[in-house]
């Protein structure tokens, strides 16, 4: 935010240590969340599912008196039980976002969804926000987050087991280590950018580095073979329903 040119006095952090914070950002950093929000036009609630219930109901006054766009980040929170946690009478806009690790480097893929009480100018806003560390996309329906938790909230992992799954073959073909890394992670980001680049699918891009009787042909007849597709779609259907389960849990509290 403060390299896309946002005033750091605007900034607030409250953190139980924010000493570190204070020392890496020009911002105002707080231990106390009330201090932080007091005035504040905007909340992003940036903790833990299992935390945001305390958090919740001890903000719940300050946010009914002063309604700001509240923002939450914690991951399988439905909006259904962060507006019961903060025990609103009066309508508050809330945006839910599911955003993913990369965010930490700029290239994250963030998803929203706003509450009936969000108008365009704060949709707009919320958006701004989450740009600043990548992708954006709203959704229209809640229940979708959790299929995108599946997918980009997850999704990561799966690439970084790709890598390390990779970075392993390539040392039992004879490749020293860090060969064999380099090779990993330079290819992965290219392949990225090329798919990121092109106004091609994933499968014409495949296809054209493909050649008929080929060595990239070998490897991939034998990854189908082996029912790639079948195993991440499996893969994300178990994502899918341990968020929901989650959300369950969480909601119960």
């Amino acid at each position: 935010l403060i390299e896309m040119g946002v005033a750091t006095e605007n900034l607030r952090v409250a953190d139980p240590e924010p000493k570190p914070l204070a020392a890496q950002f020009p911002i105002q950093c707080y231990t106390d969340n009330l201090q932080a929000i007091n005035g504040a036009h905007v909340v992003v609630l940036a903790v833990k599912p299992q935390v945001l219930p305390e958090v919740a109901k001890s903000i719940s006054t300050t946010m009914a008196t002063s309604k700001p766009l509240i923002i939450s980040i914690a991951a399988g929170i439905r909006m259904e039980e962060l507006v019961r946690w903060l025990d609103i009478e009066q309508s508050l806009p809330i945006v839910r976002v599911m955003p993913n690790t990369p965010a930490l480097v700029r290239s994250g893929a963030s998803v929203l969804f706003s509450g009936q009480h969000v108008n365009d100018i704060q949709r707009e806003l919320a958006e701004n926000i989450l740009r600043a560390v990548g992708l954006t996309l709203w959704l229209e329906d809640e229940l979708q987050m959790d299929a995108v938790t599946a997918l980009s909230g997850s999704g990561p992992a799966y690439f970084f087991l790709m890598m390390e799954v990779l970075e392993k073959a390539g040392i039992g073909l004879g490749l020293s280590q860090e060969n064999a890394r380099l090779l990993t992670l330079q290819t992965a980001f290219g392949a990225a950018k090329m798919a990121l680049e092109s106004q091609e699918d994933a499968a014409t891009l495949r296809a054209r580095v493909t050649s008929k009787g080929g060595t990239t042909e070998q490897a991939i007849n034998t990854l189908q073979s082996g029912g790639l597709q079948a195993l991440f779609d499996q893969a994300l259907q178990a994502a899918q329903q341990r968020a929901i389960s989650l959300a369950k849990q969480f909601g119960e509290q």
